[in-house]
């Protein structure tokens, strides 16, 4: 604790003693029920001071998983607060309605305060009137009752990133001529209306805050000056000002991605928090208790949100105060599991954490020691291969690791290699030091084969031999058809743009073939942007970064770069023929003919899983008993997420 002299002082908010100054801000988890409950109470045994429960809304028709505008929510709350409470952590509930962002049946068109579509959704709103600003008003009084009743120690208003509240803040969404528009005063109107509510139906000292954008990013909307004389106004209604950025009008600002620093929200949050007294709270991609403490050290803020380095290791801050700082699992800060697979899947991940989301089923620690110790023989050291080497040693194994480059890491340190995109290293650099704090036996420098597979004689054999570039000339939308001119020396691979497999030959004037819409084309173009190239990047997807990664605002802070410098985007397109001063395309389905002129070609297309090993073992070694597992890029995934989660699945049973 010494170590860190700020965040371990206690808060008090309203009635209620924070015991740490450590946050949890809400975020949607896609959990429901007892898994709901189980996901947040690993974040409670791991040392969180108060914990902010995602959204709930006040009315059904502003529906999510915490039903909150019925009793029916009572039972389920006083589970949560029983549990949390054990741990020591205070327990506050966001309460929420989604105004112009809910998507509903045709015939039920959502609200909002003036007939302005919102940025996602598209649907022009139902101006509210006196009436239905009154009954949504009452719905948050009767739902905070409920928060209380329930044994929960405190509500949030979200009234950031576009929602309802919000809406009725930002000058940019809110055009009304009535009490409840023009002025800041009267655009506060409807929340000091809720606030007053709230107030009339919980006890005194209960504490009552509200979350709010520093900065919509919204032309005519709300900015930091703006974002000022609304906390001014507010203060006197709330115990707490939590503050944000963003909306969906630029969703990736609220969202962040690796393109963004971190503690990127603090230069703009800080003039926010500075002009009230009540306790603040800001956010934005901070990941250590190092850079928490310092916050509150300074009086940016009294406290500190850590969400998404939480999910990625939920014992953050019991490990930090311990003194045992090199044992936590780094965030990389993608979005990949954690928002992407909310959207996609419904349900909270984490590319380094396979029980994120899961913790009902999945332990965060590897189970403890095996039955049978055994020698685990692990072919390569990229993040499969860490990870499994990590788990069998911690089953307790005897386990040597092999690699044939001179580096752990494997294709993380070829994507690390852009500067956006640097923080990917941090789990590979985390897992190289836990292997050896484990004690693994790394071999750098050595291939292996057949023969050292039998002479080692290992009772268990990981393959994480990763996978490589195919042969030049590939693509999806003609995979027979090799493309002409692919070898000419001035046609290289990402690896070698990237400094792998050798260095490809720069130019002045580039074309980037994007076959995959992953970020690896995007990393390509920012590095031949950063020596000086004029880039052109034609795709076999209608839009950067095609359909593979989601959300799209993962994508957003690239494209927003990478369109500032210059860079062409071609949609929709394949390569016909490349000659040693041009790249020659065609529509895809409309055959329209394209030339761009390239003294630097790129094609990045799909790689080819690197199995040969094990199908050589299984063809003329299958007499020698091989307990043989293939994971990681070997196995055909291509994520980091993908890899890790195939090694432990693996390890963990061994």
């Amino acid at each position: 604790m010494a170590s860190y002299p700020n965040v371990f002082q206690p808060q008090q908010i309203g009635g209620c003693t924070i015991p740490n100054r450590i946050v949890r801000t809400a975020h949607s988890t896609g959990a429901r029920g007892d898994d709901l409950i189980a996901y947040h109470e690993a974040r409670a045994k791991g040392g969180v001071g108060l914990a902010i429960i995602e959204i709930a809304g006040v009315t059904e028709e502003s529906l999510t998983g915490i039903p909150v505008y019925s009793d029916d929510v009572l039972p389920w709350y006083e589970e949560l607060s029983t549990r949390m409470h054990t741990h020591g952590t205070q327990v506050f509930q966001q309460l929420w309605h989604g105004g112009t962002t809910l998507q509903r049946h045709p015939d039920q068109r959502p609200i909002g305060p003036s007939a302005i579509p919102n940025a996602m959704v598209g649907i022009t709103p139902t101006v509210m009137t006196k009436a239905m600003i009154d009954d949504t008003v009452e719905a948050f009084a009767k739902a905070a009752k409920r928060v209380e009743a329930g044994g929960l120690d405190g509500i949030e208003l979200h009234a950031a990133h576009g929602y309802l509240i919000g809406s009725f803040f930002s000058p940019a969404t809110n055009v009304r001529e009535d009490e409840y528009g023009g002025t800041t005063e009267n655009r506060a109107r409807f929340c000091r209306e809720i606030l007053a509510a709230i107030r009339s139906e919980v006890s005194a000292g209960f504490p009552v805050g509200i979350r709010i954008s520093g900065d919509e990013f919204i032309d005519g909307g709300i900015d930091h000056i703006e974002a000022e004389n609304l906390a001014r106004h507010l203060e006197p209604d709330i115990d707490f000002l939590d503050v944000s950025m963003g909306t969906y009008w630029r969703f990736h600002k609220f969202l962040s991605t690796l393109d963004d620093p971190l503690g990127y929200e603090l230069d703009n949050n800080e003039k926010v928090t500075k002009v009230v007294d009540v306790p603040t709270i800001v956010t934005g991609r901070i990941m250590t208790l190092d850079h928490a403490d310092h916050i509150v050290g300074s009086g940016m803020a009294d406290m500190v949100s850590i969400v998404r380095a939480m999910i990625a290791d939920p014992n953050l801050v019991v490990k930090a105060r311990d003194g045992r700082e090199d044992e936590i699992r780094p965030c990389i800060g993608t979005s990949m599991g954690c928002v992407a697979q909310l959207m996609t899947t419904g349900k909270i991940q984490c590319v380094v954490n396979v029980a994120a989301g899961a913790e009902n089923k999945t332990p965060f620690e590897t189970p403890g020691p095996a039955d049978v110790i055994k020698n685990v023989m692990v072919i390569g050291g990229g993040p499969a291969g860490l990870e499994a080497a990590r788990t069998a040693a911690l089953r307790g194994h005897t386990v040597d690791l092999y690699e044939m480059t001179g580096d752990l890491g494997g294709q993380v340190r070829m994507a690390a290699s852009v500067p956006p995109r640097s923080d990917l290293e941090a789990i590979t650099r985390w897992l190289a030091d836990e292997i050896e704090r484990l004690g693994v036996r790394v071999h750098l420098r050595t291939p292996v084969d057949p023969d050292l597979i039998l002479e080692v004689g290992a009772d268990e054999v990981i393959v994480a031999t990763g996978s490589t570039p195919r042969d030049a000339g590939f693509q999806l939308s003609s995979p027979s058809v090799p493309i002409v001119g692919a070898d000419l020396p001035h046609v290289s691979t990402s690896w070698e743009v990237l400094g792998f497999g050798g260095r490809a030959k720069v130019g002045s004037t580039a074309v980037v073939y994007d076959d995959t819409g992953t970020f690896e084309a995007i990393s390509v173009a920012d590095k031949l942007v950063a020596q000086g190239l004029a880039v052109t990047i034609v795709s076999r997807h209608e839009n950067l970064g095609g359909m593979t990664i989601y959300p799209r605002a993962t994508v957003a802070a690239s494209r927003e770069r990478l369109f500032d410098a210059g860079v062409t985007f071609v949609p929709s397109m394949a390569i016909r023929q490349i000659t040693e001063t041009e790249v020659v395309a065609y529509g895809l389905g409309l055959g329209r003919k394209q030339t761009f002129a390239a003294d630097t070609v790129c094609l990045v297309t799909y790689h080819v899983p690197n199995d040969e090993l094990v199908g050589y073992l299984n063809e003329n070694h299958a007499e020698a008993g091989l307990n043989l597992h293939v994971i990681g890029n070997a196995n055909g995934t291509d994520t980091i997420q993908a890899a890790i989660k195939s090694a432990a699945k693996v390890t963990r049973s061994l």
